[in-house]
């Protein structure tokens, strides 16, 4: 074995040592300085009042100036810089916490190369270059010119130099492509030009590819962004609006965790497969551009006019192509190259735990966490989160170092690498720990991105978060607006109707887009992720206007996000006080009952859109309407169970029971075998959902794919056995929720 691979396996094992020893240290009762352990240890009110107010803004805004000072790609000497300052900070002897390490795994990234940057150009027939797409983005702060800021790439895109006339695609959908086709034209060996959004990143490239297209462009239409404006006076630094240079990077892998070791951690010893076998790569090269060169691609194009929900804001009509107009700067026999030199590396990415102890139940653990690593200076994404992280952490690590405090619970913090190029470190960590961590998890917190602007609370989560977030959030002052709490002001901003509750805001459901994936999808732990967003009512934007751009820099955030760091305060508040209502009360405060509501409308959904189709082929909803009825009474009568325990909770084994079927409910909601060609998806409730049927996901999704084959035997059987899936999920659910002692 060469020498180096020897160093990399010690180093490795070494790594994972430590946090195998941090991991257990939290599950060992040992004394504390605030007093004598009592099995009664409940939420203190007036701590959770002092815990708060304890939060300091000044501190999250140079928290946050120090974090995004330079750009921190994962595995760069900027993000080893940033592990070692978490690591200084959870190890301070006056604020840090009981134990702090770091979890190495070696991970399979991709990168664009320095000596040969990617290039997008037009090209006339004679092979003269007519125009080159801009490698940067323009350096308007000065933040931009920095020697560590990546050129804009598709992370996973294969190297490759195709050339071929150029065509419009949309969104790069199945349905857009099919749309061309049907058009007549001729998509093999094409260019396309696709824009953000309507489907992921890697989806635009195997959409493309299954229709013979070469390559694939991708840009940002001001249209769904910048609300239309796409001028230099009008965009940053001028307003929170993307710039014409302004590009996003992103992951184009379709799966998440290390491609290389999938449901493996990445240790050394792990299996790991050949590159040519991982799945999920884009099979295409593929270049995101700016809108300014989109610009003179698009509005030079050939063909007919595309459809108006296919137009955007660069100021002209689109059309299809191919190729160029006749009276266009091109000519119009030009074809655009497309240049990619990406690489595939391992490399070493860093997860950064650090733990305080619990009191009385150190087994039973709440994690909160937010990853580090960005493509640029990442102040919003996601160093937003990191600062409130260091933030709450240091205000509990420093009364548990002087003893005025310890949770019931155990507090697990964490900082996640590689999050960018598929949530890599969460996911990893999820695969080694997947045993304990099933056993003993609580409830996962995240604050990826902390602010994306500053009118309203935006959380995601499964239903049993709700009580707990909405009982925080009451207790939280609304930036700006004295007289009314962060609850009174997401109610105003966004709500829905409850059929148990009345007028409530909304909670959004969990996907794929941040480290709770694992944590829900994968474990089947309670989850949620919080963040202070804009008026929807106000802008169009999809997400804000410089996410994964060179422009996302603490002046971003300082003028336009959120002057004065008042949102950032109003999450931090909002997370500690959920943080530790988790961990500090007695009974764990989730409401099941609210799952009740989300399955009813799931059924009813299923009635009304799905049965019809169903009957035709003799299929029964009766199985999935007797599971939703048994859960609804399981629910109800655990409610009145934990009503009755609370008049008397002297015996700590019941408190124990009632607590763990809480924590466990969603594990059961877990069928490993329900969607065998998605990686780690196994929740059969939110799991993806590609129908536009809200209900159970592989019952609707196994339902569109039979309609558009009614005469597949093999697509009804399918339908079936979602439906068989879906029912035994409920049906164990409502088990979970019923009499331990009943069989």
């Amino acid at each position: 074995m060469q020498w180096w691979k020897v160093i990399l396996l010690v180093v490795g094992l070494a790594a994972l040592f430590s946090l195998g020893i941090i991991l257990g240290h939290f599950a060992i009762p040992k004394p504390t300085q605030a007093g004598p352990i009592s099995p009664s240890q409940d939420l203190d009110q007036e701590l959770l009042e002092t815990v708060m107010s304890q939060l300091d803004a000044n501190r999250i805004q140079e928290n946050l100036r120090s974090l995004s000072l330079e750009p921190h790609m994962a595995t760069t000497q900027r993000d080893e810089n940033l592990v070692q300052l978490l690591l200084q900070r959870w190890q301070n002897p006056e604020s840090g916490l009981d134990a702090a390490g770091e979890g190495v795994y070696e991970v399979l990234l991709s990168f664009p190369s320095r000596e040969q940057p990617n290039t997008v150009q037009v090209v006339s027939h004679n092979g003269d270059v007519l125009f080159t797409a801009q490698q940067s983005e323009a350096n308007l702060t000065g933040e931009q010119g920095d020697p560590e800021v990546v050129q804009p790439y598709a992370a996973y895109a294969p190297a490759g130099t195709p050339q071929g006339l150029l065509v419009y695609a949309n969104r790069g959908a199945e349905s857009d492509y099919a749309y061309l086709k049907d058009q007549g034209i001729n998509l093999t060996g094409t260019i396309a030009l696709t824009r953000y959004g309507g489907v992921g990143r890697g989806a635009k490239a195997v959409n493309g590819a299954k229709h013979g297209v070469a390559g694939l462009l991708v840009y940002t239409d001001p249209r769904d962004i910048n609300d239309n404006l796409r001028f230099p006076n009008e965009t940053f630094p001028h307003s929170w609006a993307l710039p014409p240079s302004g590009v996003e990077r992103g992951s184009y892998y379709e799966h998440f965790g290390d491609p290389k070791t999938p449901y493996f951690p990445a240790t050394p010893y792990a299996f790991r497969l050949e590159n040519d076998d991982i799945q999920g790569f884009p099979p295409i090269p593929t270049q995101p551009i700016s809108f300014e060169d989109a610009q003179n691609l698009l509005c030079n194009l050939n063909g007919s006019v595309a459809p108006n929900s296919w137009q955007g804001a660069l100021g002209c009509d689109y059309k299809l192509g191919p190729g160029f107009q006749n009276n266009s700067v091109f000519p119009q026999d030009s074809e655009v190259n497309v240049t990619v030199h990406n690489r595939l590396e391992l490399r070493n990415s860093s997860n950064v735990l650090g733990i305080i102890r619990g009191a009385v139940e150190p087994d039973r653990y709440v994690l909160y966490g937010n990853h580090r690593d960005s493509w640029v200076h990442g102040a919003v994404d996601p160093s937003s989160g990191t600062a409130v992280l260091l933030e709450i952490s240091r205000v509990l690590g420093t009364l548990v170092k002087e003893g005025k405090w310890r949770p019931r619970r155990s507090i697990v913090f964490a900082s996640w690498g590689a999050e960018e190029f598929g949530l890599i470190g969460s996911t990893e960590f999820t695969e080694e720990f997947f045993t304990k961590l099933q056993e003993r998890g609580v409830a996962y917190v995240n604050v990826d991105i902390a602010v994306f602007a500053n009118a309203t609370l935006r959380v995601q989560g499964t239903p049993p978060v709700q009580n707990v977030v909405f009982t925080a959030a009451k207790q939280v002052p609304a930036p700006g607006k004295s007289s009314l709490t962060v609850y009174d002001n997401w109610l105003q901003h966004n709500n829905r109707s409850s059929p148990v509750h009345g007028v409530i805001p909304s909670l959004g459901s969990l996907g794929s887009g941040s480290d709770y994936a694992a944590f829900l999808h994968f474990l089947g732990i309670t989850s949620m992720d919080i963040a202070y967003t804009y008026d929807r009512s106000k802008t169009s934007a999809r997400i804000y206007p410089t996410y994964h751009t060179a422009f996302d820099t603490f002046q971003y955030v300082e003028t336009f996000l959120d002057p004065g760091f008042t949102s950032h305060h109003a999450v931090a508040q909002t997370v500690i006080n959920v943080l530790l209502r988790l961990s500090d009360s007695l009974l764990l405060p989730f409401s099941v009952s609210d799952y009740s509501e989300t399955l009813r409308s799931f059924l009813q959904t299923a009635q009304t859109d799905l049965e019809p189709l169903l009957g035709q082929q003799s299929i029964d909803l009766g199985p999935l309407v007797s599971a939703v009825e048994r859960f609804e009474r399981a629910a109800a009568a655990l409610d009145q169970r934990i009503e009755t325990l609370k008049k008397n909770l002297s015996d700590p084994l019941k408190v124990r029971m009632v607590n763990d079927q809480l924590m466990l409910l969603e594990r059961a909601f877990l069928n490993t075998r329900a969607f065998p060609e998605d990686f780690y998806y196994s929740h059969v409730l939110w799991a993806p959902r590609t129908s536009s049927v809200v209900t159970f996901p592989g019952l609707a999704n196994a339902c569109a794919e039979a309609n558009n084959t009614p005469n597949d035997p093999r697509a009804w059987a399918k339908v079936r056995k979602q439906l068989s899936i879906a029912a035994m999920a409920v049906e164990g659910a409502a088990a979970t929720l019923e009499p331990v002692a009943d069989i």
